[in-house]
């Protein structure tokens, strides 16, 4: 008899589970009340990169004439932005449900809860249906957070949500948080012409990240004239006619035309009956253990939910793991996930990637490594984009040659860090990238360069 299973949520997480898990034999039904395809990914990630494409040729524009071309002044149309991403995330949409549909998976649109540790209930527009099963997914993304002094109205103060694109194009925009969400919108407003003033509580951009990447960031952005806050932490909105003051804890106050939060998200584990089916939450996270269980062993949790990396590519691979686990895959040979060992990337400019270990981590761990470090402007082909800036950083355990980490800073960051993924997960050592043959003339060159 098939295993029932039961996904909660059809978000990246989600809909790899019930692909995976449907071609593996399981009977899958998905509940999604928003969108196939998840709401945190189709609603921030695809607009927001979609936007930074659209402010990214708009920079190059500026910039041409570096190559030999005439300057042109490119202009930015919202209603043909906003109709370009709706397209995208239509046809993005359109292929997650026909993958599903393909695979046999029973699709429910409508809100899952929990009605027992093996039941769930799905709440459609229309009537309540209740499903039995041997194992359940907990899939159900986040929200932006916002915080109780600063309530958005969607016209002045935004959320990420309400940004792609804005009802109208800021004259001076305050971001609020400068982590990855924060410094991403700073670079996408910016290039579109926009002031921007960015309100930074600790005395770095990207506080999580290597402080010389981080640095790197910076300086492009004070070049691109943004007024840094550091140190300073939002406590105050207030909107005067087409006009906000975001008040600071150390009495600085930030003036401009909108104010935009961009401090994180919160899971949307509420109303799921996770607490009386008898599953632990961590301040709404559902803790989970390599398997990605929950305290109940049927009961799993994947994506942001689960506390891990808020990433599409982490939740993807949480909802692989998962399929293979709930059809007892696991028994053979199964690769746990490293958390460690996920790349991931920022798409500011200049670009920015990172994966494994990090050099001042390692620093602050007493851990011995050999750091080596190329800039761009070593290959030529940074050259042919009139585009040198940047580097890239290779982290080594000094005894093994084990490549053990790395960040790379410029143009085509978030593709080139595949490399230096593949390797820290594989454990190859910097001899094997220096001694692949590598395309010339290509930014890939200054990944062997740094190997050396």
């Amino acid at each position: 008899m098939a295993v029932k299973f039961v996904i909660i949520g059809g978000g990246p997480a989600g809909n790899t589970a019930a692909t995976y898990a449907a071609r593996l034999g399981a009977e899958v039904t998905l509940v999604e009340r928003d969108v196939v395809g998840g709401a945190a990914h189709l609603w921030d990630c695809i607009p927001s990169k979609t936007m930074i494409a659209t402010g990214g040729a708009m920079s190059f524009s500026r910039r041409i004439e570096g190559m030999g071309l005439s300057h042109q002044d490119a202009r930015l149309d919202l209603e043909v932005q906003r109709a370009r991403i709706a397209e995208i995330e239509h046809h993005l949409q359109s292929q997650v449900t026909q993958l599903l549909s393909s695979q046999g998976v029973r699709m429910i649109s409508g809100s899952g809860r929990l009605a027992g540790p093996h039941q769930v209930l799905a709440d459609t527009a229309t009537e309540s249906i209740e499903l039995d099963a041997d194992a359940i997914l907990i899939a159900t993304g986040s929200r932006p957070r916002i915080p109780d002094w600063a309530q958005p109205d969607g016209k002045r103060v935004l959320t990420t949500r309400q940004a792609y694109p804005p009802p109208e194009m800021p004259e001076h925009l305050v971001v609020i948080g400068s982590g990855v969400t924060g410094v991403e919108f700073v670079h996408m407003f910016t290039s579109f012409g926009a002031k921007v003033t960015l309100i930074v509580s600790r005395q770095q951009v990207l506080p999580a990240k290597d402080p010389e990447v981080a640095a790197a960031l910076e300086d492009e952005l004070l070049r691109r004239g943004v007024r840094l806050f550091k140190g300073a932490r939002a406590e105050k909105l207030d909107i005067t006619g087409d006009k906000v003051e975001v008040h600071c804890d150390d009495g600085r106050i930030a003036k401009g035309s909108h104010a935009l939060l961009a401090i994180g998200s919160i899971p949307n584990s509420d109303g799921l009956g996770l607490e009386s089916a008898g599953i632990v939450t961590d301040g709404g996270y559902v803790p989970i253990n390599h398997h990605c269980q929950s305290n109940l062993a049927h009961v799993y949790a994947a994506g942001d939910v689960s506390g891990k990396l808020p990433l599409s590519s982490v939740a993807s691979m949480q909802g692989r793991k998962i399929a293979e686990h709930v059809m007892g895959i696991h028994s053979r040979e199964h690769r746990h996930i490293d958390y460690e060992k996920a790349a991931s990337a920022i798409f500011t400019e200049p670009e920015i990637a990172d994966v494994g270990l990090a050099e001042a981590d390692a620093f602050a761990s007493g851990r011995k490594i050999r750091v080596t470090k190329v800039p761009y402007a070593a290959a030529a082909k940074a050259m042919i984009n009139d585009d040198t800036g940047g580097f890239v950083k290779i982290i080594s355990d000094p005894a093994t040659g084990v490549v053990l980490g790395g960040s790379i800073v410029g143009r085509h960051a978030a593709e080139l860090i595949s490399v230096l993924a593949l390797a820290v997960t594989a454990n190859l050592k910097v001899t094997d990238i220096v001694e692949s043959c590598l395309a010339h003339p290509t930014l890939s060159e200054a990944l062997a360069e740094a190997a050396e």
